[in-house]
């Protein structure tokens, strides 16, 4: 049985999901949820199989909606919007697919057929899959930010700040679960809140107190406590 969670702010859009879905014996609707911070709650506490998920979304969007659960728990992801601009989005965070309203009954059986081999073969879109690009919002606006520009990555409560090539982005995830997707051979962590891009380090100096200035070749400078000189130190 694929248990699975419906995610939409209108009514009507998760009863006609809901009705599809009563077509397939082998699905069954765990939950359903009208905004983003109760489909994160529903998503880490029902773990279901299969996420139906909207985009556009009172309190987060479908975007931070994965970003916020990507370190506990990462379902199979069909966006089903009205908005076709976010799909090269959507697969960039490894959704499996998007379906845009209005759908056929074609259309929504062919994501299920989908979502029934991928979960079959047991691969899903899971953290541990090396990121290639991130997602990060500015304004209203998604950008995708290729992760070889990247410099450096710095925890900023909810957030992670993007620094790359002298812009900033804010994107909704932790430290911790980023670090899971970047390849530790290029990115890696010197302090307990910073992950610098090794490519991108020209100096390292050490200070009295056991400690290390790190300048990137930008001119920037970054702070690397001891317990953590030896990942950066050792990769270079």
């Amino acid at each position: 049985m694929i248990r699975a969670l419906i995610v939409d702010d209108e009514p009507l859009a998760r009863r006609g999901i809901r009705l599809r879905l009563a077509d397939h014996p082998d699905i069954e609707v765990a939950g359903e949820a009208e905004d983003g911070p109760s489909a994160v709650r529903m998503i880490t506490a029902l773990m279901p199989d299969l996420v139906f998920l909207d985009v556009q979304m009172p309190g987060m969007s479908g975007f931070d909606v994965l970003a916020e659960v990507a370190d506990i728990h990462l379902p199979v992801v069909v966006f089903v919007t009205a908005y076709d601009q976010y799909a090269v989005n959507a697969f960039e965070v490894r959704a499996l697919d998007y379906l845009l309203k209005p759908f056929t009954r074609d259309r929504f059986d062919e994501a299920l057929r989908r979502a029934r081999g991928q979960l079959a073969e047991g691969a899903r879109p899971a953290a541990e899959l090396l990121t290639t690009r991130l997602t990060v919002r500015k304004g209203d606006r998604y950008l995708l930010v290729k992760i070889d520009d990247v410099d450096w990555l710095e925890a900023a409560g909810n957030y992670v700040e993007v620094h790359a090539r002298g812009a900033e982005y804010l994107l909704r995830a932790t430290l911790a679960s980023l670090e899971r997707r970047l390849d530790p051979q290029r990115f890696v962590r010197i302090h307990r809140s910073v992950i610098v891009n090794a490519d991108r380090v020209a100096e390292i100096r050490s200070d009295a107190h056991g400690d290390f200035d790190v300048t990137l070749a930008g001119g920037k400078v970054l702070r690397m406590t001891r317990n953590f000189a030896d990942r950066l130190m050792g990769s270079r």
